[in-house]
């Protein structure tokens, strides 16, 4: 089937997935679009939703999704000290029967709270990945930072390499993935273009080639989300659309 495709919640929309009745019920939609996985996202959560995961696990894996789970939250602290909910996130991934917990790398100052992290994951069992996000914490350097203390101490700890958001930071998305790619085991897709005075997400094959080539520097077995906006008439069509264009080996198609 070749590599495995995930659509983030969010690119529909959160008014879209909230008028729909939540992120469960978008679920048939992605299954449908043939995507792999499913990435769950915190912030879309009502509380009601939060307190019915297990529920949530179960619609998941009857549509024979696999999920990961994201919370919109840094691993480190201002100070540089670990995120005390980090322990929360990580049950309710566990709940979630996720394969991993994506979070933003926050403030990493030094190696100190790795081993803290450690003892975390290897209590809880569950996967970490650690995304480039679009504030100053995911620029580059500090990335770079955190990806060699994670090899000097054989951390267990892996990347979310989000193509678009370096724009964000001012840094080249090519260059990141000359140093960071051989961390990498998930892949954030989407093109980004100038909007007033930032950027916004727009689907890589509405943009110009770098997109795609971009994804052919970064590891051809890491999954790719889809994080740009799916909008139309028929969701399953425009989300089937994409999972298959993600999901050739190469953009020559």
């Amino acid at each position: 089937m070749g590599r495995k495709i995930i659509v983030v919640t969010a690119a529909y929309g959160a008014d879209q997935v909230r008028q729909a009745g939540g992120q469960r019920a978008i679920l048939p939609v992605i299954a449908s679009g043939g995507a792999d996985g499913v990435e769950i996202r915190r912030e879309l959560f009502s509380e009601e939703e939060l307190q019915s995961l297990p529920t949530l696990a179960q619609s998941i894996e009857l549509l024979g999704l696999f999920a990961c789970y994201s919370a919109p939250a840094p691993l480190l602290m201002p100070d540089g000290t670990l995120n005390p909910d980090l322990p929360r996130y990580l049950q309710e991934a566990s709940t979630l029967n996720a394969l991993w917990l994506k979070v933003s790398l926050g403030h990493f100052r030094d190696k100190q709270p790795l081993e803290a992290l450690r003892e975390l994951l290897d209590e809880s069992g569950m996967a970490l990945v650690v995304e480039n996000d679009q504030t100053d914490c995911g620029q580059l350097a500090p990335m770079q930072r955190f990806k060699a203390a994670c090899r000097v101490m054989e951390l267990p700890v892996t990347l979310t390499f989000d193509t678009g958001n370096w724009l964000w930071v001012g840094e080249s998305p090519e260059e990141a993935a000359r140093h960071l790619a051989p961390a990498v085991s998930y892949i954030h897709v989407k093109a980004a273009v100038p909007h007033h005075q930032h950027y916004r997400a727009i689907a890589p094959d509405r943009a110009d080639a770098r997109w795609m080539d971009l994804l052919d520097q970064l590891p051809a077995d890491a999954p790719r989300g889809i994080e740009f906006p799916l909008e139309g008439p028929d969701l399953a069509a425009v989300t089937r659309h994409y999972v298959n264009l993600l999901r050739e080996e190469t953009r020559h198609v």
